[in-house]
């Protein structure tokens, strides 16, 4: 696991780009009444993390985390670790490996940092955790033209 959270620039930019652009996200926004609402920090080394309840109404097999619920997870923790860095960026790939089944009885943590930039590029990584264990973990592109035109749209 990486560092704990601290209130800095990153933190309030990702605040920042959250709320103007991200609101009603299912991951992680705050006016999506369905949403999942996790509330994304910023570690000391640009990283981001999030605690997840794994609630059972979230399973897949009996007591067990939905894949496609955790590789949104995933990325949205991408995603919010690009808003931390000022980034408006829309998944281009996303490669997930599920490691371990993830138990919907106690809660995870989500967290990702970015490995590189190039241009209108970025490439991320991400782990879920249990236990202190990775469960889960993924990397992704992210585009920062196509958010644009999105932006634009709405």
């Amino acid at each position: 696991m990486r560092t704990r959270a601290q209130t800095t620039p990153l933190q309030q930019t990702l605040a920042s780009v959250r709320e103007k652009v991200h609101s009603g996200c299912v991951v992680c926004g705050a006016s999506n009444t369905r949403g999942l609402h996790l509330d994304f920090a910023v570690m000391p080394d640009g990283s981001v993390q999030a605690d997840f309840p794994c609630a059972d109404v979230l399973k897949g097999y009996l007591h067990t985390l939905h894949g496609g619920v955790i590789a949104s997870l995933l990325d949205g923790a991408m995603t919010n670790c690009l808003f931390a860095h000022g980034c408006l960026a829309v998944t281009a790939e996303l490669a997930v490996q599920f490691l371990k089944p993830v138990a919907t009885d106690r809660k995870a943590t989500v967290q990702a940092w970015l490995e590189n930039s190039m241009l209108c590029l970025h490439r991320l990584a991400a782990e879920l955790r249990q236990d202190g264990e990775v469960m889960a973990r993924a990397t992704g592109k992210f585009a920062e033209r196509y958010a644009a035109l999105a932006e634009e749209k709405s």
